[in-house]
């Protein structure tokens, strides 16, 4: 994930809200890193998500483009050209984050005052147009709840004839009906492997009602603290908590409290009112149970942000974080979105040290799959745990 401005939980923004050569120098370091796609994110008060995304293009060659986007506030047909003509300027680079919308406050903010529910009502019929623009060569007309054209027909279509990836964040029921029905990749934040187990079959199964054959793929995400030993990875994570806790990133937590409709930071902790959307309150609640969980997951940085977005850690050395994010690729995960609480440098040591160490192994997993057939007569299968890169783009 990517920002316009040097800003973190740890410590104040620097530098204007919109740093064109920050803005670069972050993208390059990730596509030197060997990420495979960007997030660029959406509020009411950040900088526009696909002029970003226009900008970082013209300065990186391969690095995806992952912008999130919010249906209601253009119309989707609108949004189906836009994301086109970025898609085709960009050689195919771009994927789609739908995000509903979990919080009145924020939604009021560009005028939204559709409930929850009708939101997502509102984002059904939005993707189902989207993906139709996407794919008709011919003029088509729509009459819904609530959108309504005659003869929409557009001349640019995306790169791909398969049309642009569309991913899908929430963890309410309502979420899971409509990704379930429309996300090519469904996006979970990082909570214990039982929990988003459970997530995963939720969303499996709103798949099959809505008639899938083939489920979404799933995204996990999380904030991997790395040490070169074990003693100081657990020493910087505690340096982080203490400095998250310290209030040096208070301006960050003004913004993610404006994003989330959420009080400020108290002495009873760093909001006066909880989330309103499920996710985070599934990240507090995982908190509730205790702070480490199964390999690595580590959540006291949750509670101290107030769960504003995805703040679970991983901590450990390489070794031991690689082995953490495979365990999720085990329970379904097949992409994994990471990012550090010092954003910039540690975009550059995953690339050094852990995303090498993910790719190794499941490039093992790939080449032992290949070799079974020729080993056994029986019918060809995946071994338990293999998967498709998830570092890698979705395809």
């Amino acid at each position: 994930m990517i920002g316009t401005q040097d800003a973190s939980e740890t410590r104040p923004p620097s530098g204007p809200v919109i740093d064109p050569d920050h803005t670069a120098r972050f993208a390059r370091a990730h596509e030197d890193a060997g990420f495979d796609r960007i997030l660029i994110g959406y509020s009411s008060s950040r900088p526009d998500g696909a002029q970003v995304a226009a900008y970082v293009a013209a300065r990186t060659e391969r690095l995806g483009l992952l912008v999130a986007h919010r249906p209601g506030f253009i119309a989707p047909t609108l949004a189906a050209r836009s994301f086109a003509t970025l898609d085709r300027f960009t050689g195919g680079r771009v994927a789609v984050h739908t995000i509903t919308g979990g919080n009145d406050t924020e939604q009021r903010r560009d005028g939204d005052y559709l409930d929850k529910e009708e939101r997502y009502d509102r984002t059904d019929e939005y993707l189902s147009i989207l993906r139709r623009a996407w794919s008709s060569a011919e003029p088509f007309s729509h009459q819904g709840r609530h959108y309504r054209f005659e003869e929409y027909g557009s001349e640019v279509l995306p790169f791909h004839t398969s049309g642009i990836p569309l991913y899908f964040g929430g963890s309410s029921e309502a979420a899971y009906r409509v990704g379930g029905r429309h996300a090519d990749t469904f996006a979970l934040w990082g909570e214990p492997l039982a929990e988003t187990a459970e997530q995963i079959a939720s969303v499996r199964a709103a798949a099959v009602a809505a008639g899938r054959t083939t489920p979404p793929g799933i995204s996990v995400s999380f904030r991997p603290i790395l040490g070169a030993t074990e003693e100081l990875a657990w020493e910087r994570a505690h340096h982080i908590l203490e400095t998250i806790k310290s209030g040096a990133g208070r301006p960050f937590f003004d913004q993610a409290r404006h994003h989330h409709g959420q009080g400020g930071p108290t002495s009873a902790g760093p909001t006066s009112a909880g989330p309103a959307n499920v996710g985070s309150q599934r990240l507090l609640a995982a908190a509730a149970k205790g702070d480490l969980h199964d390999r690595a997951l580590w959540t006291p940085t949750a509670t101290a942000t107030g769960a504003g977005g995805n703040t679970t850690a991983l901590v450990g050395t390489p070794e031991t974080v690689a082995r953490a994010l495979l365990d999720y690729v085990d329970i379904g995960a097949t992409t994994l979105l990471i990012r550090g609480y010092d954003p910039l440098d540690d975009a550059i040591g995953y690339g050094r040290e852990l995303i090498p160490l993910v790719r190794q192994e499941l490039a093992h997993r790939r080449a032992t799959a290949a070799a079974a057939p020729a080993a056994s007569s029986g019918p060809s299968a995946l071994p338990a745990g293999s998967a498709p890169d998830p570092l890698g783009s979705h395809r």
